[in-house]
């Protein structure tokens, strides 16, 4: 019986092994894709004979004003305002459903869940006329600004269930010590949803990261410029770099890979406990 549990045992890491490396299989053609030619991106050989590491260096000099940089600058500071609006409001709100009693809680939680049905593209055009007659346009104000009312439907009703499943009986003997309601939220409420606030955070990032659509409609400067808005512009020239593009979008996804590894302990936590009841 023993040998057979260590034979199963081999063959599950054998079995993970193989499907860990055709996942793989992408990101290493990727890595090689960054180190050829444009000639050579054609060939069937995942590495190439005599790796271009130039694709790196002249690829970040993006153009004589500015380099890749200047767009990882622009990104990571909306990002920083994004991530801490989304935070802080998204758990400012979700306590409210959660934990205070008021008219209309309910009909206005499900009409927070019904937003959550409607596709992005509804509501752009609103708000881009609206952005537009503040004379908003072309400035990280209307990319940060929806991250300070709310954060999002999603990330409200995650935090709602995390603080459902957190004892009531903490918030009454905090009261009986004198708290107010903003003390109970700020020195019980807070500390115990950390891992679900390391979840938002991280979505956040890698969601408002990754959205092209956005920025490509609110900026119009090239200094202004995201590292998605600057990678598109490798791929409207006449001839690609193909050995540049690649090298630039292997960097762009570092600082979200870097993100979840530092957290991923707190965001499996996050996900994992969920709606679960204390």
């Amino acid at each position: 019986m023993i040998k057979t549990l260590k034979n199963n045992k081999v063959s599950n890491h054998l079995m993970l092994i193989v499907f860990s490396l055709l996942m793989l299989y992408p990101v290493i053609w990727w890595v090689g894709a960054s180190l050829k030619t444009t000639a050579e991106m054609s060939s069937p050989s995942i590495w190439p004979s005599t790796p271009i590491w130039e694709n790196y260096t002249k690829g970040w000099q993006f153009s004589p004003e500015f380099t890749f940089g200047r767009f990882f600058g622009n990104t990571l500071l909306m990002e920083l305002w994004n991530v801490v609006g989304g935070v802080l409001t998204s758990a400012i709100v979700a306590y409210g459903f959660a934990r205070i009693n008021f008219k209309f809680r309910g009909a206005l939680f499900s009409i927070l869940l019904l937003t959550m049905m409607l596709p992005g593209q509804v509501t752009i055009v609103p708000q881009y006329i609206l952005y537009n007659k503040l004379q908003l346009m072309d400035s990280y104000i209307p990319l940060i600004l929806p991250h300070f009312f709310g954060g999002g439907a999603f990330f409200i009703f995650l935090l709602v269930q995390f603080i459902r499943g957190i004892p009531r009986e903490l918030d009454e003997a905090a009261k009986i010590d004198g708290s107010s309601v903003y003390g109970i939220f700020y020195r019980i409420v807070l500390p115990l949803i950390k891992p679900a606030l390391v979840t938002v955070a991280i979505f956040t990032f890698i969601w408002s990261w990754d959205d092209f659509f956005a920025q490509m409609l609110y900026l119009n400067s090239v200094g202004k410029f995201t590292v998605g808005l600057a990678l598109r512009m490798y791929v409207d020239q006449f001839e690609i770099q193909w050995g540049r593009l690649l090298a630039m979008s292997l960097l762009s996804v570092v600082p979200s890979v870097v993100l979840f590894f530092f957290a991923q302990k707190q965001f499996v936590e996050g996900i994992a406990t969920t709606g679960l009841k204390g």
